[in-house]
């Protein structure tokens, strides 16, 4: 009787180490595991520049926010990127917001005036606009983002036409706007009559969509800090918005940034300034925080 007929007879277990069809069974599993292993390494995987203490994180106040530090997106830029956000002579956006502070002092429709004329010295009268924005709107009980309430102005108090989303001009008063309060932390109110429009944005953050069956929480949350092919998944933080994207080789708002991320799922994206990204608008910028306005950013 052959070693092998002995082992089976003593120990049926060891047998298997005698079946060769076992053991070509089992080194192809482990090769695929090793394959699934690196591939998946490849996809999410951790950038070599993450981490070192460029940026400093922000750690919630409130307990019931789903990150336990806030890092803002410009953590995640290259080192170019960054140096371009910082040096205002350099930084692309500021193109926008220099146009915005001409538009600020243009007098227009049908009144003949001026963002100035009712609001004066922006860096005092839109010291925190930038940092409170979207807010509930009682003329029309819904949420408006600052978009919206500049558009609101022109028709009501300059009789003027409203700017298209994403125009120009549009951009460049908000990104002006909102440069006001560069530096300044954000924090807006998610309480009151804006709660139910905040809960909305927080479902629809949370919920899976399109045919790749993913919800924003899967990037943004589960892999920050991971590398996406040649991209790095930031916490998908909205205080650098408008921002100058170079893969857009100009300034865009936080709502050409949604579609793009319903696209990618391969989701139909809704329109710029539908009330589903206002909702995730708000819900975005409760969800940092603390984090400083940094408006215009400067982005991948």
């Amino acid at each position: 009787m052959n070693f092998c007929s002995q082992q089976y007879q003593a120990h049926s277990i060891k047998a298997h180490f005698c079946d060769f069809a076992f053991l070509r069974n089992l080194l192809a599993f482990l090769s695929l595991m090793v394959v699934v292993w690196v591939i998946s390494a490849f996809i999410f995987s951790a950038p070599s520049f993450a981490g070192n203490g460029r940026d400093k994180s922000i750690i919630p106040r409130d307990k019931t926010n789903p990150l336990s530090n806030l890092w803002s997106g410009y953590y995640y830029s290259t080192k170019d990127i960054q140096a371009l956000q910082k040096n205002r002579a350099e930084n692309p956006g500021f193109k926008y917001v220099t146009e915005g502070a001409q538009l600020w002092e243009q007098k227009t429709g049908t009144t003949q005036k001026s963002c100035a004329k009712c609001h004066g010295k922006p860096s005092v009268s839109m010291d925190e606009a930038g940092a409170r924005y979207p807010q509930y709107y009682a003329p029309l009980k819904r949420l408006i983002n600052l978009e919206q309430r500049i558009n609101l102005c022109r028709k009501t108090y300059q009789g003027a036409k409203s700017f298209e989303y994403e125009s120009k001009e549009l951009l460049s008063l908000t990104a002006f706007v909102r440069s006001q309060a560069r530096a300044r932390p954000v924090r807006v109110k998610i309480d009151g009559f804006a709660k139910p429009f905040f809960e909305k944005g927080k479902a629809f953050y949370y919920q899976r969509r399109g045919q790749l069956d993913m919800s924003c929480a899967n990037c943004h949350e589960n892999n920050y800090g991971k590398q996406l092919r040649s991209t790095v998944l930031s916490q998908g933080q909205a205080n650098g918005f408008p921002s100058y994207r170079v893969a857009w080789q100009k300034i865009g708002s936080l709502h050409r940034r949604f579609q793009g991320c319903n696209k990618l799922v391969r989701a139909k994206p809704y329109a710029y300034g539908a009330e589903y990204y206002v909702n995730l608008e708000l819900y975005l910028y409760w969800r940092g925080t603390g984090l400083e306005v940094e408006t215009p950013g400067v982005r991948d």
